[in-house]
C-alpha cells in the first residue's frame, strides 16, 4: 500500500524534539516538572522548495482589528458617505426625510 510505503520509507527524518512547558506550574496546588519531549517525524522537502531562511513573525491582532481589514473598512465607508451625499443631490431631500422620518420639527413632546 502507498501509505505504508511512505511511512517505512527512509526518507522520513526526525527533526529537533518538541518540548512542551506549563505556563502555569502551580495549577490546582500541584507542581509538574515532567517534560513531554515529542520526536516529529517528516517527509524530505520536494525537488526545487526551498526552507524559508528567517521564519514568519506574527503578532496575533488586538480583538481581530488588523490593519488590512480597517484600511478596508474605512474605504468603504468614505464611498458609503459620498453615496449618501449623491442620492441626497438628486432627491433634494435629506436622507431621513427620505426614509420617512420627520425632522426640523423637535421633540413632539407635549408639555
Amino acid at each position: 500500500m502507498a501509505t505504508s510505503s511512505l511511512i517505512s520509507s527512509p526518507s522520513l527524518l526526525p527533526t529537533k524534539p518538541l518540548t512542551i512547558h506549563r505556563q502555569n506550574q502551580y495549577h490546582n496546588t500541584t507542581t509538574f516538572r515532567n517534560r513531554i519531549i515529542f520526536k516529529v517525524l517528516a517527509a524530505k522537502l520536494p525537488a526545487g522548495v526551498e526552507v524559508p531562511k528567517v521564519e514568519p513573525n506574527f503578532k496575533a491582532p488586538f480583538l481581530g482589528f488588523t490593519r488590512t481589514a480597517e484600511i478596508w473598512n474605512s474605504r468603504a465607508c468614505m464611498i458609503g458617505i459620498i453615496g449618501v451625499f449623491i442620492v441626497e443631490l438628486i432627491i433634494n431631500k435629506g436622507i431621513l426625510q427620505t426614509i420617512g422620518v420627520d425632522v426640523g420639527k423637535g421633540l413632539d413632546i407635549p408639555l
